[in-house]
């Protein structure tokens, strides 16, 4: 029992890592978590989201308070990234946030929807539901191939 919190607790936090400007994969503990079957699906889906969810609001936070030191050589997003997200939001409005799983683009998104003041709820309930789909996909399309 305490084992398979440790995995849940390990895939918890690995996501939230993967959703912060940190390098990580998320999808891929996922994946071996639910390939080697001894844990509940159900869990591993709610532990990979909250995770991903909460590292998103940190991103989120950080875009709210800490966007002044932006093109600083500590910042972790870079000028290039962020005005690709400010472009996404421009083109796509908050419902851009449902991407915020999309690889390079993703992770800036969640700190410009910060910079720009998105509504604290408004950005959880996209995020969440742009997370969650992209980690049950890969949860079925595991299924089905195997």
């Amino acid at each position: 029992m305490l084992a398979d919190l440790g995995l849940y607790f390990g895939l918890f936090t690995t996501s939230f890592l993967s959703a912060t400007l940190l390098p990580g994969s998320s999808e891929a503990a996922l994946a071996a978590l639910v390939l080697i079957g001894k844990s509940d699906p159900v869990l591993l889906l709610i532990a990979a989201t909250t995770g991903n969810v909460l590292g998103s609001l940190f991103n989120w936070y950080c875009g709210g308070f800490l966007m002044q030191f932006i093109g600083r050589r500590w910042f972790p997003v870079s000028q290039q990234h962020y005005d690709k997200a400010v472009g996404w939001f421009a083109a796509y409005g908050k419902a851009s946030l449902l991407f915020s799983w999309a690889p390079v683009v993703g992770d800036p998104l969640t700190v410009v929807a910060g910079a720009l003041r998105v509504p604290l709820l408004q950005f959880l309930v996209l995020v969440s539901i742009g997370k969650a789909a992209r980690y049950l996909s890969i949860y079925l399309a595991l299924i089905y191939w195997q």
